[in-house]
């Protein structure tokens, strides 16, 4: 199921073996909440070099339905991607207004923001989802709280998610992996709590769940660093949200083989693309008459064919296109550079390239950085 094959410090090569197919970490994983990336098709994905991808169960179970996924035998054929897919629980979506009603012991009560349908999701019934949705890996439900939720109340929802994960192990029939997932918050000691419930349960992996929402990234690195001395080794190990391309060197570093996020594809959106010299404001009036590629040492075709001043007129204007290709050069930065990653593993060079990058990349300590005009 998960093998490790080279190690360079904490970081570390490995592969995931799923049901359709074996996946390299680290990885990074675009974010096709509705069986699809913005602005990116499944065959984008394949050029880019993306072998996993994440869907949300909720979402896919509210629209299109579970009926016209199963006209398909699962997502990878509706959506024509037929390499690994993970599915999350629905447990993000407990942050949204648009989404939760309620949450106690037994389940949630989702509010459909489609039609306004009301439906009462147990653990129990969202395993059985996502099963049917055949994704390759799939998450347990749990109890997501907010950045600054109150401690006792934190301390309530980490153990409903012990509670939850234990049920999801029981309701769990099939060969999909399932992932249980660690909350906390920022609580050193529910942090530790929730690991040590979570870990020594025989889940396939283990998702770092409750962090990126809004927190300092020193104490999101602090909050690893008590996860990781208890996570198993052997284990693969997920952090979700994350997706700057410091970050994910720096949680590499401390032994995180897989990634997803929304970050680089959203801030594309925005004009925020990825160098290797830093992000560039793509959008800013510096680049209106700018003939050079967004990123002069980047090989996709975006930046082989097109100018930053073109890139700045298409998402000034808020075209589709300048969506597109900026999404598509942000997301193949980050595909290359888990290759780069990867095979600076595999040298016993991971030290040396992290270090390289930081300085090319501007960032200035740990979890900070700045724009430039490069």
């Amino acid at each position: 199921m998960y093998k490790i094959s080279h190690s360079d410090g904490k970081a570390r090569v490995g592969k995931l073996k799923t049901m359709h197919g074996t996946v390299e970490t680290p990885f990074f994983m675009p974010v096709a909440t509705k069986a699809s990336v913005k602005q990116i098709s499944p065959h984008d994905l394949v050029s880019l070099g993306y072998k996993a991808i994440i869907a949300n169960s909720l979402v896919l179970f509210l629209r299109p339905g579970l009926p016209v996924l199963n006209k398909f035998n699962g997502i990878h054929k509706f959506m024509n991607f037929n390499d690994v897919i993970f599915t999350d629980s629905g447990g993000f979506q407990m942050l949204s207004k648009s989404f939760l009603i309620k949450a106690d012991e037994k389940g949630v009560l989702f509010q459909s923001p489609f039609d306004g349908s009301k439906h009462f999701l147990r653990p129990e019934d969202v395993i059985k989802i996502e099963e049917k949705i055949n994704a390759d890996v799939i998450m347990a439900l749990d109890h997501v709280a907010h950045y600054g939720t109150p401690k006792s109340e934190m301390a309530q929802q980490v153990d409903t998610t012990t509670r939850w994960a234990k049920r999801c192990l029981e309701a769990h029939k099939t060969k999909q992996l399932l992932f249980g997932i660690t909350q906390g918050g920022t609580f050193r000691d529910l942090r530790k709590k929730s690991t040590e419930e979570i870990s020594s349960l025989p889940f396939d992996g283990i998702a770092i769940g409750g962090l990126a929402f809004g927190e300092e990234r020193p104490k999101m690195y602090e909050m690893l660093d008590v996860s990781m001395k208890i996570i198993p080794e052997k284990k693969p190990v997920y952090l979700m949200g994350v997706g700057n391309p410091h970050e994910l060197i720096e949680c590499i570093s401390q032994g995180i083989d897989i990634f997803d996020s929304r970050f680089p594809a959203r801030n594309a959106r925005h004009g925020s693309l990825f160098t290797h010299k830093g992000t560039i404001l793509v959008k800013n009036k510096a680049f209106v008459h700018d003939k050079k590629p967004i990123d002069p040492d980047c090989d996709c075709f975006v930046c082989k064919s097109y100018s930053r001043a073109y890139i700045n007129f298409q998402l000034r204007q808020n075209e589709a296109v300048g969506l597109r290709l900026a999404s598509y050069h942000n997301l193949y930065f980050i595909s290359k550079l888990l290759d780069d990653v990867r095979a600076a593993i595999r040298d016993n060079s991971f030290d040396k390239f992290k270090k390289s990058f930081f300085r090319n990349f501007k960032v200035k300590e740990r979890g900070s950085f700045e724009y430039g005009k490069v």
